[in-house]
C-alpha cells in the first residue's frame, strides 16, 4: 500500500491543474492516467512526417478568463491565434458563423451593419418558447439557413436531430451582424508557442508530483492510500454504472499527410455539413505556424462507440447524471472534477476554471482537517478538563 496526501485521476486539464496546485501547496501527488501520455485530450506530438498534429482532434484555446490565462502562462509562452472556420455550402466556402459575409455570398445580396438584422427577422421564424436547439437556429436566422448550416451537421456530430438536444448546444455558435469571421470572440486566443504537451509537463515536473502512465485506476484503487482523491473520469464508471451508462459521444480520426502541399485548405478547419460521413477537416500547420514542405490534416468521424468525448445534453441524460451525482455525497474524500466527471460541455478554459476553484476547496479542506479541534470550533486553547462536577436536582455535586 503506497501512501500519498491527494490522487488525481487523468492527466488533461482537470486533472493537472489541480496536482500542480496541491503540490505547489505542499501536498504529496501521485497523478496516474490510462493512456500513455499526459495532456488527455490535448495531448499533441509530431508525427512521423515533422509535423505537430493534435491526436484526437483540433484544440485551441481561448478565454476572457485572464486569472486562467495567467496561470497557464506560468507554464508555456504563447503564439497569438485566431481560429477560423469554413463551410462547404453548394460547392461555396462560407464563414461560420454566419455572419453579413455568409448572408451575402449564399444569397447573392448586399447586405451591410444596417439592414443584416432586418434580413434576419424577415426569414426568421419566431419561437415563443425556445426548448431546443432546433428552436435557437429557426428563431434566429429561419429555415434555409438551419438546414444548409446546421441540421445535417448536428445529425452527424451527435446522432440526434437538433430537435431532440438542448438549446446550449446551438447557443454555443451565434449568429453575427457584422462580418467578424473569427470562431471565437475571446479576449485572449492563442496557442501554447511549444505545444500542449510541453505545457502539461512544465505543470507536473515538481518533485512532489508522481506521474504514472498506462495506469487503470480502478485497477490499483485498492493499492493506493490517499488523503484526498481527485477524480476526473466518467462519472457513471466510478460507480459502476448502477444506474446504466450515461450517454456520450465519441469520434474516429482519420490523419493525413500530404508531402507536397504546403496548405490544404485556406483556415484551420472547414466544416463539411451536407458531405461526407465526416463532419470536418482540420489543417494543423493554420494552428501552430510550423514551416514544413508538407501538411498534415484530420478528418473527424462522430460515432456512438469509443472513448467518451462529449456528454449528451438531453433533459433525459442530465436526470440521469444528477443521480450519480447524488450518489457522490457519501464519497467525503473524493473530488469529481471536469467534463466527463461533471458531465458538461466544457471549453478547456472551463476545465481550468472548475480546476482552479476545486484546488482552493480541496486546499482549504486539508488546511481545516489539520487544525486542532480548539482551533476548528473557535474553542479556548485551554486543556479539556475531564471529571468535571455537575449539580444534580438536589443541588449536591456529583462526577460528571
Amino acid at each position: 500500500m503506497r501512501e500519498f496526501d491527494a490522487l488525481v485521476v487523468g492527466a488533461g486539464f482537470s486533472g493537472a491543474v489541480i496536482a500542480e496546485r496541491l503540490a505547489a501547496h505542499g501536498m504529496r501527488v501521485l497523478i496516474i492516467d490510462k493512456r500513455p501520455h499526459v495532456g488527455g485530450n490535448a495531448y499533441d506530438t509530431i508525427d512521423r512526417h515533422g509535423v505537430r498534429i493534435h491526436p484526437y482532434g483540433p484544440h485551441i484555446f481561448h478565454t476572457n478568463g485572464m486569472r486562467i490565462a495567467s496561470y497557464l502562462s506560468e507554464f508555456t509562452t504563447w503564439r497569438p491565434y485566431e481560429h477560423r472556420v469554413l463551410a462547404r455550402i453548394g460547392g461555396q466556402l462560407l464563414p461560420i458563423p454566419i455572419n453579413i459575409d455568409t448572408v451575402n455570398r449564399l444569397y447573392d445580396l448586399s447586405l451591410d451593419e444596417s439592414t443584416i438584422q432586418a434580413f434576419y427577422d424577415s426569414v426568421r421564424e419566431r419561437r415563443t418558447t425556445i426548448a431546443n436547439s432546433e428552436d435557437v437556429v429557426v428563431n434566429a436566422v429561419g429555415r434555409d439557413l438551419y438546414e444548409k448550416f446546421f441540421r445535417n451537421y448536428t445529425r452527424k456530430h451527435w446522432g440526434l436531430d437538433p430537435s431532440e438536444l438542448a438549446a446550449s448546444v446551438a447557443a454555443r455558435i451565434p449568429t453575427r451582424n457584422n462580418r467578424d469571421d473569427r470562431y471565437f470572440t475571446d479576449t485572449f486566443q492563442c496557442m501554447p508557442e511549444h505545444g500542449y504537451t510541453a505545457m502539461f509537463k512544465r505543470m507536473l515536473d515538481d518533485p512532489k508530483i508522481s506521474v504514472e502512465l498506462d495506469v487503470d485506476y480502478f485497477a490499483v484503487r485498492r493499492q493506493v492510500r490517499a488523503r484526498h482523491i481527485v477524480y476526473t473520469g466518467p462519472i457513471d464508471a466510478y460507480f459502476g454504472y448502477c444506474y446504466g451508462r450515461l450517454p456520450y459521444r465519441s469520434l474516429r480520426f482519420e490523419h493525413e499527410h500530404l508531402p507536397a502541399t504546403e496548405q490544404f485548405q485556406p483556415v484551420g478547419t472547414v466544416n463539411y455539413p451536407n458531405d461526407y460521413d465526416f463532419t470536418r477537416i482540420t489543417e494543423f500547420k493554420h494552428l501552430t505556424g510550423q514551416p514544413h514542405g508538407g501538411t498534415s490534416i484530420v478528418r473527424e468521424f462522430p460515432q456512438s462507440e469509443g472513448d467518451p468525448y462529449y456528454p449528451v445534453p438531453r433533459p433525459q441524460n442530465e436526470a440521469l447524471y444528477k443521480r450519480y451525482k447524488a450518489l457522490t455525497a457519501a464519497e467525503r474524500n473524493v473530488s469529481f472534477v471536469g467534463r466527463l466527471a461533471q458531465y458538461r460541455y466544457y471549453n478547456m478554459d472551463q476545465c481550468v476554471g472548475a480546476a482552479l476553484k476545486a484546488s482552493d476547496e480541496i486546499l482549504a479542506r486539508v488546511e481545516m482537517e489539520s487544525r486542532p479541534l480548539s482551533a476548528k470550533f473557535g474553542l479556548s486553547e485551554r486543556p479539556l478538563i475531564t471529571g468535571i462536577e455537575h449539580t444534580d436536582a438536589a443541588g449536591s455535586a456529583r462526577p460528571a
